[in-house]
């Protein structure tokens, strides 16, 4: 057996660098890499500090030419953009490795760490590491150019509703708020009747129409005027205007309803009580506690208007009452209510405390009130009202009086209150006085009805302090604490707007 010898390994001897003559392995260049850097500099040509674009108004970055993009800080849109403004002066390097260096968010100043390669001498590849500078400079898009303007837009869209009390409004203030649909409005200017939304594109005026479609009951129209008009491009510049009418039905307003569309929704009564407005007008009719509910479409082709307003509503207290159970209702008849109970009341009117004179109605109000509790209603049988339904109904059907809402001392509901609502940023033209207390009114719908606050977003008022008396429990309807969030608030870590950062 004969053992075979393994070859012996080569070993690649050194060079001298031609200009140092540093021992060096073998190169095309036969140099070595720092004279070979003092020789040849493969970044020539690519700017080492670039400037950038920032709009502080919308917080984007301008790609040019006209482009404006949102991007957060060292993250990959901007490092792409950034990358972009050197594209042209790295078209014969190869690009390695690129990421971004610290620095402090208010400098206005990104720097960018570099890798790239370029191949020089004899094909010798050189690869070399920089920085480059970017310096953010302050400059408003056209869009915050329109903002800021407030009288440059492009559509319009009118919401209106012709009824006194603006509880509709309120409650579609607080869905705008929720699904921020007011960002993108260049201006909102609260009118007679309604309020204008100002956008300075026509897509988002549709988006703002399509969310009020979904909403509330209502119908809209829509028009445009030209405004100019490019005979070589064939381009036309127009301003859309959207109308969107509100049915003209609140909360807690009396109604009557046509024969027509009372037979449609289960045979219930013609006088109604609005108990709810939201996608839908919500109905209940006091004498049989039947529920319906009314869709614009259903109501712009069977309309009906309210006959009373909340000026109109009259104070009684409750002189009887008598529980009704087990009524049988007609045939072809619709849902019942089953969070209200129906009851025989005996009113009498506080202002008439002197005379003997009482009323006697059913109201859908019986799990609510006892005898000697103050309500709210209207007083059918002293008022002249002018409605074509009403005026054609048998008067022996018409009530005497319809109990609307339970009344409570709404002073003590105010000291008691430790919610507030949020409001949009809106011009105001000719306000009325009765506004204040309109809006009340619409907090203590939120307080009593459980169903409407869920689409609304109720924060905690860490300004007020609840007063909490034995003596001030009135069985007044409250929002618990769970139902709330906590407002976002920016001295809260600083502990205060230019204080020193809290450390433990």
């Amino acid at each position: 057996m004969e053992y075979m010898q393994a070859p012996a390994p080569s070993s690649q001897g050194n060079i001298l660098c031609c200009t140092c003559g540093v021992p060096i392995p073998p190169n095309p260049a036969n140099m070595c890499v720092a004279c070979l850097r003092t020789q040849v500099d493969i970044s020539e040509g690519i700017p080492k500090q670039v400037t950038v674009h920032f709009c502080k108004q919308c917080e984007r970055y301008l790609q040019p030419p006209a482009t404006w993009v949102q991007c957060a800080l060292e993250s990959r849109e901007l490092l792409a953009l950034c990358l972009k403004k050197l594209k042209s002066s790295m078209t014969k390097v190869r690009l390695i490795d690129a990421g971004f260096l610290w620095t402090e968010p208010h400098s206005k100043r990104i720097k960018m760490k570099l890798t790239i390669q370029k191949e020089v001498m004899n094909g010798a590849i050189l690869q070399q590491v920089f920085v480059v500078e970017f310096v953010v400079q302050y400059q408003m898009c056209d869009d915050c150019h329109r903002v800021e303007a407030k009288d440059f837009w492009k559509a319009v869209v009118q919401v209106r509703q012709k009824t006194v009390h603006k509880k509709t409004f309120y409650y579609l203030e607080q869905l705008i708020l929720k699904h921020k649909l007011h960002q993108n409005a260049l201006n909102i200017k609260e009118i007679h009747e309604g309020i204008d939304f100002y956008y300075g594109s026509k897509q988002h005026a549709q988006k703002m129409v399509d969310f009020l479609q979904c909403t509330v009951p209502c119908r809209s129209k829509t028009s445009q005027r030209l405004i100019s008009h490019d005979i070589h491009s064939n381009t036309y510049n127009y301003k859309s205007t959207f109308s969107v009418e509100i049915v003209p039905v609140c909360k807690d307003n009396v109604v009557c309803l046509s024969p027509r569309l009372a037979q449609s929704l289960g045979n219930m009564g013609q006088v109604c009580v609005c108990v709810r407005v939201t996608s839908t007008i919500h109905l209940i009719d006091p004498r049989t506690l039947q529920i319906a509910e009314v869709d614009g479409n259903t109501y712009w082709r069977n309309p009906f208007n309210s006959l009373c307003n909340p000026r109109q509503l009259e104070e009684f207290i409750v002189m009887d009452i008598d529980i009704i159970r087990d009524q049988k209702l007609g045939a072809g008849a619709g849902m019942r209510s089953n969070k209200h109970t129906l009851a025989d009341v005996w009113v009498q009117k506080t202002s008439e405390m002197d005379t003997s004179q009482q009323y006697h109605c059913r109201t859908f109000l019986g799990h609510l009130l006892n005898i000697g509790d103050l309500v709210m209603g209207f007083d059918f049988a002293n008022s002249n009202i002018n409605d074509d339904y009403l005026n054609q109904m048998n008067p022996h059907h018409v009530p005497d009086v319809v109990l609307i809402k339970k009344s409570y001392d709404r002073s003590r509901r105010v000291k008691r209150r430790n919610w507030k609502l949020q409001e949009m940023a809106k011009d105001r033209e000719g306000m009325d006085t009765d506004d204040e207390r309109q809006y009340q009114d619409f907090l203590e719908d939120l307080e009593e009805d459980e169903s409407l606050r869920k689409n609304v977003n109720i924060y905690r008022d860490a300004a007020k302090i609840p007063v909490e008396s034995d003596t001030d429990d009135d069985g007044a309807p409250r929002i618990s604490l769970m139902e709330m969030l906590e407002e976002l608030s920016l001295n809260d870590a600083t502990g205060g707007e230019g204080a020193d950062m809290m450390t433990d």
